[in-house]
């Protein structure tokens, strides 16, 4: 009898903790796209762009922290809370006086169901300057 009271105990537990906890009521981050594609784009142009997201869940999204993968990428968080159905941005600044191609993570940190958000940034740079002086 202790035998299977130990079991089913046992077996309950097993099932309970390997269930993933989902809070239905965190807030949800929907970006309109994870990877921004710079293209290929001259030394020394404008680095900067958005990634523009929603929060489809039930409760608003403190965003604490983004952070860059390296100091040539630099990004913007909100300063306010992201309430149900509003849209935000995070800014980033890639910085284009390195020339050749990169490919870049920004991390994103929240309250939200998914509490780390890797977003990806890409591209080459060029220095047309060097081109025409060949």
């Amino acid at each position: 009898m202790k035998k299977l009271l130990f079991s089913t105990c046992l077996f309950i537990c097993t099932i309970a903790f390997s269930q993933e906890t989902v809070n239905s009521t965190a807030g949800i981050l929907e970006f309109q796209s994870e990877t921004i594609d710079y293209g290929t784009v001259n030394k020394n142009t404008d680095g900067n762009r958005t990634f523009t997201f929603k929060n489809t869940g039930d409760s608003p999204i403190i965003i604490t922290s983004v952070k860059g993968s390296c100091g040539c990428t630099v990004a913007t968080k909100p300063n306010k809370p992201i309430m149900p159905n509003e849209t935000a941005v995070i800014g980033v600044k890639y910085d284009t006086k390195r020339v050749g191609p990169f490919s870049k993570t920004i991390t994103v940190v929240s309250n939200a169901s998914e509490k780390s958000k890797v977003l990806r940034i890409k591209g080459s740079i060029t220095d047309t300057a060097q081109l025409v002086s060949n």
